[in-house]
């Protein structure tokens, strides 16, 4: 009986043999394998705008050339432009009376219009080969950071009131980085595939598809380069846009949109939409299409958004991608061993450049009461210091806040610290709306750490600030993550290695960004990847490369080339 079993095992793996050896291979791969160019990655450079140098003459020029004219920019569906009765002015925020562009809100039917090309175009666009697009994203870096440089920086300095050094670092250097960088990530990841035994057998791959849908992507006012991330990283990817700009940063994106046209983005993959925000959030989540929603903004803005996602999701065709970043209330936390010139001057950078309206910028701070003397004295002269005006004055530190919105409820915080026993304006506490929104750099002493100006995101030029008693060093670390709901970014100050230790444990959730003995702000594009949990948003980490796989569905793909021929498995023959 032993015998005739093993007769008949010989018998089926002779079989099975047998028919691998005769079978033909059937199909050839149909999947080409991608060889795209390899490139050289770098940060792009920040130019110094020294007096009489070649780029501090032709921004002048371009400063010339913008604030001569008032830019009128159309709604683009699809290629053709639409104007609508509502019209809107962007002004300068240091002088809100100059309009610097006009343009047109889109009502519901042009967003539904939006839409629908977008969900159109995504199936084209994403046929495009991935070389192609790179491409595309290269000559667009290339015309950003030669071509259209300035004209880039003079309208983020004019429309968002940024001083000369604050462009360079943001519609410049930040804005090329982000298109030459998320293209990279791409070439680079589609060098991952998956593992294929016998590639005479079986062939495995994986094809980074866009989502099925459109996304919608909301940007900021307060970095130009957030706008051209939100919503062109999602179209490298393969998906169909529509991009709602900010009212006051629209002249900036505007330009960066007729640059992706010109570097050949074609018609219809990005639209530009600029519209009422609960009009076009209200259109975006009821429709079936919606694949995603890359956000920056307020809390209560993308809460709503959400929630109006969760309604609606029996609606969907996917589930809806849901990005965002929220601001913070960030943080400096200062040991008694810190090197306290470092920690003057890098707390003012990080809370007054561009007025505190940085995502990063420094809220608020603690600090030991052996050092505040020092420190005190160091950032009230330092803040004293500060010019605060015109941004064509290339004198200026800083300049005006974005608009009235901001302007009021700045204020109303400066008015807050003035009226309570438990707050001492120290430094600033003056402004003036009569010609621009401006607000001096404020600095807030609190006696108690859980006072809302501790707390809340104010998003303008307050510090507040805590002093503790060394001997509450740990009880006061806890505070800073317990006595807010935002964690984006935050920075510790000191030199003794234990206590940075220690720190790297007991902020581990409080900051998405966390910085050693440097400010909180200041995050570069592929060195450090940037966002935060909680409140602060999703922690995607724009500038990085899982940013990307966000707005891609990958789809695996097996090849087999041998036939199977038999239903049976070998042991079955037993």
């Amino acid at each position: 009986m032993l015998r005739m079993m093993r007769s008949s095992s010989s018998r089926c793996s002779s079989l099975q043999q047998s028919l691998l050896k005769n079978s033909t291979r059937c199909l050839g791969s149909v999947i080409p394998d991608l060889k795209l160019k390899d490139f050289p990655i770098a940060n792009e450079p920040i130019l110094g705008y020294l007096k009489d140098s070649k780029e501090r003459k032709a921004l002048e020029q371009a400063l010339k050339g913008t604030a001569s004219s008032c830019e009128d920019i159309p709604i683009v569906i699809g290629g053709k432009e639409y104007k609508t009765p509502e019209v809107r002015y962007q002004v300068m925020p240091h002088d809100h009376q100059h309009k610097l562009a006009s343009f047109y809100y889109a009502d519901k039917k042009l967003i539904e219009k939006a839409i629908k090309t977008a969900v159109e175009t995504q199936p084209k666009w994403d046929r495009v080969s991935i070389a192609d697009r790179l491409k595309i994203w290269e000559k667009a870096a290339d015309l950003m950071a030669t071509t259209y440089r300035q004209d880039l920086n003079a309208a983020t300095m004019l429309g968002q009131s940024k001083t000369a050094i604050q462009a360079e670092i943001d519609s410049a250097a930040e804005l090329i980085d982000f298109i030459r960088m998320n293209a990279y990530f791409l070439k680079e990841v589609t060098k991952y595939q998956p593992i294929s035994e016998n590639i005479k057998v079986t062939k495995n791959s994986l094809r980074y598809r866009g989502i099925d849908g459109f996304i919608a992507a909301v940007s900021p006012f307060n970095f130009t380069a957030i706008g051209g991330n939100l919503s062109y990283t999602p179209a490298l990817m393969g998906n169909g846009v529509l991009w709602k700009p900010s009212d006051t940063a629209m002249l900036s994106n505007w330009i960066i949109f007729k640059i992706m046209r010109e570097a050949g983005v074609p018609d219809g993959v990005v639209n530009f939409v600029p519209a009422d925000g609960p009009v076009f959030g209200d259109t975006i989540t009821a429709s079936p299409h919606l694949a995603g929603i890359n956000f920056t903004g307020s809390v209560p803005t993308f809460n709503r958004l959400w929630k109006q996602v969760g309604n609606n999701i029996d609606n969907y065709v996917n589930f809806p991608r849901l990005t965002g970043e929220c601001g913070g209330k960030n943080f400096h936390f200062i040991h008694a061993s810190a090197d306290v010139e470092s920690v003057v001057t890098s707390t003012i950078r990080s809370a007054f450049e561009y007025c505190g309206q940085k995502c990063s910028a420094c809220s608020r701070m603690y600090v030991p009461e052996s050092l505040w003397p020092q420190i005190k004295e160091g950032l009230v002269c330092e803040a004293a210091k500060l010019k605060i005006g015109d941004v064509q004055d290339f004198s200026s530190f800083t300049s005006a806040v974005i608009d009235d919105k901001a302007f009021k409820r700045i204020t109303g915080y400066i008015e807050h610290a003035k009226k309570s026993p438990n707050l001492e304006i120290l430094a600033g506490g003056t402004y003036s709306d009569s010609k621009g929104y401006f607000v001096n750099p404020t600095i807030v002493l609190s006696k108690d750490p859980k006072d809302r100006i501790m707390t809340e995101e104010i998003f303008g030029p307050v510090l507040s600030i805590y002093v503790y008693k060394e001997s509450d060093l740990l009880e006061t670390m806890k505070l800073v993550h317990t006595s807010t709901k935002f964690a984006l970014t935050g920075a510790v100050f000191g030199q003794d290695e234990d206590f940075v230790k220690c720190a790297l444990q007991e902020f581990k959730m409080a900051a998405g960004n966390f910085y050693i003995n440097d400010k909180s702000t200041g995050s570069v594009v592929g060195q450090q990847p940037f966002g935060g949990g909680r409140m602060s948003g999703t922690n995607d980490k724009a500038g990085g490369p899982h940013y990307i796989l966000r707005w891609t569905s990958p789809q695996s793909i097996k090849e087999t080339f041998v036939p199977l021929r038999d239903v049976n498995y070998p042991y079955m023959c037993e």
